[in-house]
């Protein structure tokens, strides 16, 4: 723990943020590909948040990322007779993976991201300027 646990808060932040891009890019990947059946389709993942106290007091409280769940929603079936992937039937299966809403939650992680990048620049600066206070 450092001395000055608002880095420790910004710390967190940065590292949740980073995890829920690194899950969107997945998802946003995998997008467009297909299986032959239902069970080889890539699942979309997204990240599970839970508060993490920071400060012994319980005055401050940061976040880390408690796991990382797979989407139960079911696989979309698509009629591609011509498809290599096609099963007997002439399927392929997607994942059901919306990219607006996928983009939509990687602004959102971005700007907090950002955020987080801002609050320890801004602890850097107001440390430095109390350190330099002395001289």
């Amino acid at each position: 723990m450092s001395n000055l646990p608002i880095f420790d808060v910004a710390g967190s932040a940065l590292q949740a943020q980073s995890v829920r891009l690194n899950t969107i890019a997945s998802n946003l990947s995998n997008a467009d590909s297909v299986a032959s059946s239902p069970d080889a389709v890539y699942k979309p993942i997204e990240p599970i948040f839970k508060a993490n106290p920071i400060a012994a007091d319980g005055s401050l409280t940061g976040v880390q990322v408690k796991e990382i769940t797979q989407s139960q929603a079911p696989p979309v079936k698509r009629y591609e007779p011509g498809h290599p992937l096609a099963d007997a039937d002439g399927y392929v299966y997607a994942p059901d993976i919306d990219p607006v809403a996928q983009m939509v939650n990687l602004i959102s992680a971005s700007r907090g991201y950002q955020a987080g990048v801002e609050v320890l620049n801004t602890a850097k600066e107001l440390a430095l300027a109390t350190l330099s206070m002395g001289r």
